[in-house]
């Protein structure tokens, strides 16, 4: 998720240059990509166990790349935006609009598996993020005229974004009663929830399995019954 945000940050950036959008604005997608980019290198680090000098150079080789694509594109459409043709820069700013929602739509797989619960997020960076996506979107309504595509833009970030927010202040809503009990036993969330699996009983706010782990289980299961039933025979 970190590197398509990172990624749809030269295109984002192009588009707000070549249109010549409010200097924080033309500022925002390089901010937004460096960030991006420095989480994706500790997720490397952190989740993926890269040593940190490798996983350094990976994510100072790819904004060297991106810096290098941006301005090449800035200093081609940049004449023949001047010249009339906005096509070249529309299309520009429609690949950034996609990149943006594909870049949101990971969690949103993970919030349908956990059952509206939202995980590895900081919801700091998320406030964040919404934040300048909202003040960018009053930012373009305070020009002189507003840009179609670049409040799109800000848009679909601020609705992606709000809408992770409410899925996991619905789940807490739904969840409080058995938080509430976990607590009082001393348990977390989870450990009900395995408590639950490991019963064989349905729990209502149990994760999703996918088809192969679904697969994968009733082979575990099978494989166990059998060697139940042989040890029995025995």
């Amino acid at each position: 998720m970190m590197f398509l945000w990172a990624v749809c940050g030269p295109p984002f950036g192009v588009y707000a240059i070549v249109q010549n959008f409010n200097i924080p604005i033309q500022v925002q997608p390089q901010v937004f990509m460096t960030l991006c980019l420095i989480s994706w290198v500790q997720i490397l680090v952190y989740h993926n166990k890269w040593t940190p000098w490798k996983a350094s150079l990976l994510g100072l080789a790819t904004a060297a790349i991106f810096a290098g694509v941006e301005a090449a594109l800035v200093l081609t459409l940049k004449p023949v935006y001047d010249r009339g043709n906005d096509v070249p820069v529309l299309v520009v700013g429609i690949v950034a609009a996609v990149l943006l929602a594909v870049g949101l739509l990971p969690p949103y797989g993970e919030i349908w598996k956990r059952r509206g619960r939202v995980i590895g997020i900081n919801w700091i960076f998320l406030a964040m993020d919404w934040s300048g996506a909202f003040f960018s979107l009053m930012a373009l309504v305070a020009q002189n005229s507003f840009d179609v595509l670049g409040g799109v833009l800000y848009i679909i970030c601020c609705f992606l974004e709000m809408g992770i927010f409410m899925s996991h202040i619905i789940w807490r809503i739904r969840t409080r009663e058995i938080r509430k009990e976990a607590a009082a036993q001393g348990k977390t969330f989870d450990e009900i929830a395995a408590e639950y699996e490991a019963a064989g009983v349905p729990f209502k706010f149990a994760e999703r399995k996918s088809r192969q782990e679904q697969i994968e289980r009733r082979s575990d299961e099978e494989s166990n019954s059998r060697e139940e039933v042989s040890c029995t025979i025995e």
